[in-house]
């Protein structure tokens, strides 16, 4: 049999990383990369991970993805480019389009319906026209705040209430991400940034309750989200950020999803830099009310960059395997580290 060919849309932080960890793996070969920076283009993927090529074919970066992914010349196509549904659709259908597979990083497309549910319906429909699977996943959304919650809930006989809470530091992360965080900003800048919406925070709490409640059966009624800052009492530095005294340090995200007027599913992800300088400790944490209760504590929290590069590669073989369509990770096998040959997974 074939090794699985994966092709892999944006060459960042995400998609380098992916590749560097397939390449790594038996049974797959990277076929092709699109990614559109200069400072990438034309230049062998090796040379950019420095990684030592062997006897591998040699990938050079193209801007061009009709050169890239066509006529069904890939299993799957890795999509590490954007975080919100919208932005992805024009670049998933074309993919789509090509009978190739997809599986991406867009925190939106974890639950696209939450918040788009024509698109996810269309994506859905084109998949199944396509003969191909769609996949949005991560590490949250994706396991820690939602699917991780959903396989516990699986020894209860009642479930009352969800709480996710999740405590991450953003020191490990780069510009982009201090200032879609608003870390550095003064108080009064961040609430303005709030009002006005350049301030992202996280992307995914409407995904995740949705996942949520799915698999559980509820109805939600009502979603409503926050996003308040974290202010530092002392000067803090990371390596891509910096907060003075009195200034936000991060921001602390908190959701709640309504289920017959009350909060069945609560939201907890505050992040910021340097957490510890303040006595803060990161962990991941679920509480699942109900019989019998089910108390889940991780700490230090489970890294959010290496964990999301780990839960792409070790879904895409499931995602080759579904049946067509737009799925969620409630749709595909428990997600499990692929230590062996891709190709043992793949089903003939």
């Amino acid at each position: 049999m074939e090794n699985v060919k994966v092709a892999i849309w944006g060459f960042g932080a995400m998609g380098s990383g992916i590749a560097k960890v397939l390449l790594n793996k038996k049974g797959v070969d990277i076929v092709g990369v699109c990614d559109i920076h200069p400072a990438r283009v034309g230049k062998s993927i090796f040379e950019l991970l420095g990684v030592e090529r062997g006897d591998r074919a040699d990938v050079t970066v193209n801007p061009e993805i009709k050169e890239v992914v066509h006529d069904g010349n890939c299993d799957i196509c890795v999509l590490a480019t954007d975080s919100f549904t919208r932005k992805a659709f024009d670049k998933i259908k074309y993919i789509v389009s090509q009978k190739v597979n997809v599986v991406a990083t867009a925190e939106e497309m974890s639950y696209p319906k939450a918040q788009e549910p024509e698109l996810a319906a269309e994506m859905d429909r084109l998949a199944k026209e396509n003969g191909v699977s769609i996949l949005g996943t991560g590490i949250n959304p994706g396991l820690m705040m939602d699917l991780l919650a959903v396989c516990l809930s699986g020894c209860m006989t009642d479930v009352e209430k969800v709480t996710c809470r999740r405590v991450n530091s953003l020191s490990p992360f780069g510009p982009a991400v201090m200032e879609e965080q608003g870390v550095g900003l003064t108080v009064e800048a961040f609430m303005k940034g709030v009002e006005d919406g350049t301030l992202a925070g996280h992307v995914g709490f409407a995904e995740s309750v949705g996942m949520i409640s799915e698999a559980l059966g509820w109805k939600v009624e009502k979603f409503e989200q926050q996003m308040k800052p974290i202010v530092t009492s002392v000067d803090r530095k990371s390596p891509y950020g910096f907060a003075k005294a009195g200034d936000v340090a991060g921001v602390n995200m908190t959701g709640q999803g309504y289920v017959d007027g009350k909060v069945k599913i609560d939201m907890i992800h505050p992040q910021q830099i340097e957490p510890e300088m303040e006595g803060t400790h990161t962990g991941d944490y679920i509480v699942l009310e109900g019989t019998p209760e089910v108390n889940m504590s991780i700490q230090p929290e489970v890294n959010g960059g290496i964990g999301t590069i780990a839960m792409v590669v070790n879904m895409i073989p499931h995602v080759i395997n579904a049946r067509p369509g737009l799925k969620t990770m409630l749709d595909l096998p428990v997600p499990r580290a692929i230590m062996g040959d891709f190709r043992d997974y793949i089903e003939k």
